[in-house]
């Protein structure tokens, strides 16, 4: 009895071993897991087929740039550098027309500031003499005239001597030409003419902004003294602030007017500007020999400052294809891709789409697709390399 129980508990235990390598065996071939070298991953290069999620937080974080595709002329164009300036009607110097004493000053640089509005106040004891000199000059000349017209009715009455009247109205003639100068200084010094005439003199003058614009420069101090046509403020208009632009005597006879100019400032170094040529310049400069090409701002800003030093690009041959930045492109083995955008629900999808380079032009990168895509797609336009690692990332996740 004890044999017999020994040989079934025997065949119970061959029993399950023989199941659980049966189990093993099925689940090797069956899993969905290549374990020997004939396996092979379902596509590597198929990137589009993945894609690559951000939330709206990530977007915002990365600061990701999504625009339709641009189309550039990437070649015919001419190079030229120069600044940002303002036609001579849009600059000002306010001076003084006579010595005096600053008493008080009413902008600081930077300042905006109207035609007519009050920059300083001027104050010295000529300003009163003048003004006392005219009144003076209006009440002797009232004097005189009345003198004139007795003398001349004595002299048309026949009683009067002819030399007594003409002196009359020589003297007469004299103290108006003495008013009117005195009167003309007096309005160069924004002091009214009739408040003089009822007795009220002014101990102090005002200077007035010529134009609309902004405070450039301030070259005086409270309590100087100024001599007349000394520079004290400069006001300079920036709404018509245009690219002035340098182009050598080789390329001269490439450009004219109407042309486009591409160009950024310093400041704004990622951000591109437009123009369009309104006056070439009959005139070589001497140093270097070039001739000045003025053009007008199409996109223009608040941030520019006459005198910005630009680089610039005359665009001579309308031959314009298609363009990306260079971040957002990425090599993957021995190929290249950009990423397709688009918003799903609160999030961000991207696809990789694979393109073919061509002519490079500073940051941007010519571009060929190697399918046809659709007119209205909008691309990434940075963190390419970030888009890729995070799409091999998912995918090494899948694997496993």
């Amino acid at each position: 009895m004890k044999n017999i129980l020994n040989i079934i508990l025997t065949l119970f235990i061959v029993s399950i071993i023989a199941t659980a390598c049966g189990n093993k065996e099925s689940h090797n071939d069956g899993d969905g897991h290549a374990h020997n070298e004939d396996a092979k991953p379902e596509n590597d290069d198929h990137h589009d087929e993945e894609e690559v999620m951000l939330s709206q937080n990530q977007f915002d974080a990365l600061k990701m740039k999504i625009d339709t595709l641009a189309m550039r002329n990437m070649s015919g164009y001419v190079e030229a550098n120069g600044t940002l300036e303002v036609p001579p009607q849009s600059e000002a110097a306010i001076t003084s027309v006579v010595g005096a004493n600053v008493v008080s000053i009413k902008v600081i640089e930077g300042d905006k500031v109207n035609k007519g509005q009050v920059v300083a106040y001027l104050s010295h004891p000529n300003i009163i003499k003048i003004q006392t000199d005219y009144l003076n000059a209006f009440s002797n000349s009232n004097f005189l005239k009345k003198n004139f017209e007795r003398q001349q009715k004595l002299y048309d009455a026949g009683v009067g001597s002819g030399a007594n009247f003409q002196k009359a109205e020589a003297e007469y003639e004299a103290s108006k030409a003495m008013v009117k100068g005195l009167e003309a200084q007096l309005k160069l010094l924004n002091i009214n003419t009739l408040a003089v005439r009822n007795g009220t003199i002014v101990q102090s003058i005002s200077l007035r902004s010529p134009i609309d614009g902004f405070v450039q420069k301030v070259e005086v101090k409270t309590g100087q003294f100024v001599e007349p046509q000394t520079e004290l403020f400069e006001i300079v208009n920036t709404d018509h602030v245009h690219a002035d632009l340098m182009v050598f005597e080789k390329d001269v006879h490439k450009v004219k007017k109407g042309q486009k100019v591409i160009f950024n400032v310093q400041t704004m170094q990622r951000k591109e500007l437009t123009a369009e040529i309104y006056s070439v310049s009959k005139t070589f400069e001497d140093n270097p020999k070039a001739v000045h090409v003025h053009a007008e701002i199409e996109n223009k800003k608040n941030s520019l400052i006459p005198g910005m030093y630009i680089q610039g690009k005359i665009l001579i041959e309308n031959s314009e294809i298609m363009a990306l930045p260079e971040s957002a492109i990425v090599k993957e083995g021995d190929k290249f891709f950009a990423f397709s955008a688009e918003r799903e629900n609160e999030a961000w999808a991207f696809k990789p789409i694979e393109v073919i380079l061509g002519a490079k032009d500073g940051d941007w990168v010519a571009i060929q697709f190697v399918e046809e895509i659709k007119p209205d797609i909008k691309f990434a336009y940075n963190n390419a390399y970030y888009l890729i690692a995070e799409m091999k990332k998912g995918e090494a996740e899948h694997a496993h």
